[in-house]
């Protein structure tokens, strides 16, 4: 008598699998029968999506990967976790690696913060929890994004960019400190307490590398190279698939009629009706969803705050990004949908907060109906190189700061004496 309530709990859990396993197989046919009915839109929808991988996000997020992957395998993101564990810990109840990852986060972009944080998991160097903050604030718009196509090739004020970009930013800082109250109780993982904390322990850490795991720089620089473009690869493949998938979505009217739901919503609170339909479209793919918002017949406030929205819910393609990277670890993607909604939210707020319409009247630099992906030339491999430099810097002024604190540490222990 015991024992039947748990098998029917399993049979329902069975069956709930099943369900969803013939719901994704009805996608999938559906997907298919539109290949085989439209292959002009399926073909359009590759081609613009191999050019926004191949344009924008393989030269801009290659040196972050190769860069990340040399550095964890040299033991930096040990050394900076051991460092800056009285930073981390006490703002966002994160590790001190943790620093590595939000640093790299918010210079390179999307997915590449979801990424180090996988590999922090992997090595222990977070637990669960932590990691699952990680992901959800920690996953940004590439500031080469917002500034250069978004700001000047969209709106035509690079004035603007401050405003887009400081706004999707400083959202995802509050998020951060406001998430280190969730699950706060739960352990953490290789927490140093503040006694034990010293520079002297944090070069051991960085000096304590397993001999059999250091390797010959060509491979290691070969491994990284290999590694960061099967990455890459796996990325290009999601964004051409989601933008088939808007091209056939749009095609099929699927489109007009999230933007109809969201109308009813967002119509009441003064939103302009234009501007929906950049919303639907942006809620699968962020960079169709900008440009739409940024050419609606709206105010400019009201096509900035909606550029925010869908650069802070970032679309269901980087969603797919994101739980591919972490698919090897326990990590779960709850926390980091919920607080993309949260974050598009704040960065609405924030955007009408630091608006300023008197640089409305500057000359458009560039035309606001030009294709997105003929933005980037030179200005392109500039961002590209000025954010990479920001990265560097960022890792050398917080290992300066850790530096500081050490300093501290010792003279507030002297004079306490």
């Amino acid at each position: 008598m015991v024992l039947l309530p748990k098998k029917n709990r399993l049979t329902v859990g069975l069956r709930k699998q099943d369900a969803l396993s013939l719901v994704w197989l009805a996608l999938a046919l559906c997907f298919v029968l539109g290949m085989v009915l439209q292959p002009k839109i399926v073909y359009d929808g590759s081609i613009n999506g191999l050019q926004a991988w191949w344009n924008i996000v393989f030269p801009s997020l290659l040196p972050f990967f190769i860069a990340s992957e040399i550095l964890m395998k040299l033991g930096l993101v040990r050394f900076m976790g051991a460092l800056l564990e009285p930073v981390m810990r006490p703002l966002f109840n994160v590790p001190g690696a943790g620093a590595f990852v939000m640093v790299i986060g918010f210079t390179s972009g999307f997915p590449i913060g979801s990424m180090v944080t996988a590999k922090l998991r992997q090595q222990g160097l977070c637990s669960r929890v932590e990691a699952e903050r990680l992901i959800s604030f920690t996953n940004n718009s590439s500031p080469l994004f917002m500034l250069t196509a978004v700001a000047v090739g969209m709106f035509g004020r690079p004035d603007l960019g401050v405003v887009i970009a400081g706004s999707h930013y400083l959202a995802n800082i509050l998020l951060g400190l406001l998430l280190r109250f969730y699950r706060r109780h739960e352990p953490h993982a290789n927490s140093l307490p503040p006694a034990a904390w010293s520079l002297r322990q944090a070069f051991q850490v960085l000096l304590q590398q397993n001999p059999q795991e250091r390797q010959p720089v060509g491979q290691l620089l070969g491994e990284a190279v290999a590694s960061s473009v099967t990455k890459l690869l796996h990325i290009g493949g999601f964004i051409i698939l989601f933008a088939v998938i808007i091209r056939l979505l749009s095609y099929a009217g699927v489109i007009d009629l999230l933007a109809s739901w969201l109308g009813a919503v967002l119509i009441p609170m003064g939103l302009s009706p234009d501007i929906l339909t950049a919303l639907a479209s942006g809620v699968f793919e962020m960079t169709i969803g900008t440009k739409l918002a940024s050419e609606a017949a709206a105010p400019e406030l009201q096509r900035l705050m909606a550029v925010a929205m869908i650069l802070g819910w970032s679309g269901l393609s980087i969603h797919a990004q994101v739980a591919s990277m972490i698919a090897k670890t326990d990590i779960r993607m709850g926390l980091f949908v919920v607080t993309r909604m949260a974050h598009g939210a704040l960065a609405a707020f924030f955007t009408f907060l630091f608006y300023n319409p008197e640089g409305s009247g500057a000359t458009p630099v560039l035309p606001a109906l030009a294709p997105v992906f003929d933005f980037y030339s030179y200005p392109f491999l500039a961002m590209v190189a000025i954010s990479f430099l920001g990265m560097v810097v960022s890792i050398v002024l917080l290992t300066l700061f850790g530096f500081s604190l050490q300093i501290l540490w010792r003279l507030g222990k002297i004079f306490c004496r």
